[in-house]
């Protein structure tokens, strides 16, 4: 069987990345790259609903790093769509989505996220299949492949 290779415009990005939110003020957030989920996935908390004239709002928390609720930032964005969303374990949950920009391996691009409590999974971020289909192949084998934050700042993630 042939090698297959990605189209010459792919962005390659490991299992695991660090991804920046800079619409909502988060420098570093510690990402799963999941191809087997449609949309990506937020840890958001303290989630309360607005009315901005007659347009839903949502107001949130993000801790970004894991294992800690320290550095939590208050992001405020308009309500883009409801999703009923079925966890790898069967559980379906009702979801609010939001868009927001991510820095992905170099790369700015805008994504459909949808915000649930994220704090006893392993990423405080997932980033899905509706993210990675704009030019963006998965090698399984390679974690970081956009960088690393300063050592100071993963040591802050690790909640030391």
């Amino acid at each position: 069987m042939g090698r297959v290779s990605e189209p010459p415009h792919s962005t390659i990005v490991g299992w695991r990345e660090w991804v920046r939110l800079p619409g909502a003020g988060v420098p570093w957030i510690k990402a799963k790259i999941d191809t087997g989920a449609r949309s990506s996935s937020l840890h958001a908390f303290d989630v309360e609903e607005l009315d901005r004239d007659g347009v839903p709002w949502v107001r949130f928390s993000v801790h970004p790093w894991q294992h800690t609720d320290g550095d939590a930032v208050v992001v405020e964005r308009p309500i883009h769509d409801r999703r009923l969303v079925r966890s790898s374990s069967g559980h379906a949950e009702d979801r609010i989505v939001v868009l927001l920009d991510l820095v992905l391996v170099r790369r700015r691009l805008s994504a459909e996220v949808t915000l649930t409590n994220r704090d006893a999974m392993g990423f405080r971020m997932l980033v899905g299949r509706e993210a990675l289909e704009r030019g963006y192949v998965v090698d399984a084998r390679r974690s970081w492949v956009g960088g690393r934050p300063r050592l100071a700042t993963r040591r802050k993630n690790a909640g030391r």
